[in-house]
């Protein structure tokens, strides 16, 4: 296993909690605990290393679900759209992971670059 695919999926993740002001305590032993299980899932499949980054931010998402709520929000289709999140494209998370919006299926940004 790449150590430095996980360092990377951690900073993006960081990055996008950051940006939308959810980088608390408990999304961040959320992000610690998602990328430690991704490491071994990675480790049993090899393979699979491209697509740790997006499933990362998939595990981070369903677990601040479970505790805080939605996220990220998605902030692009205006105040007169109903609350709904973006999520992550392609299902699997890679290689090439960005947020989507489920509103309207527009890409809205990279993994990253919220």
């Amino acid at each position: 296993m790449d150590n430095g695919l996980l360092f990377d999926a951690r900073a993006r993740v960081l990055a996008d909690l950051q940006a939308r002001q959810h980088a608390t305590a408990a999304a961040v032993s959320a992000l610690e605990d998602a990328v430690a299980q991704r490491k071994w899932w990675a480790e049993q499949w090899p393979e699979g290393e491209a697509y740790v980054a997006g499933l990362v931010a998939q595990d981070v998402q369903d677990a601040l679900f479970e505790t805080v709520g939605r996220w990220p929000l998605c902030t692009d289709c205006g105040a007169d759209a109903p609350v709904h999140t973006l999520y992550i494209q392609p299902d699997l998370g890679g290689p090439d992971p960005v947020w989507v919006c489920e509103e309207s299926g527009d890409v809205v940004a990279p993994l990253g670059g919220l």
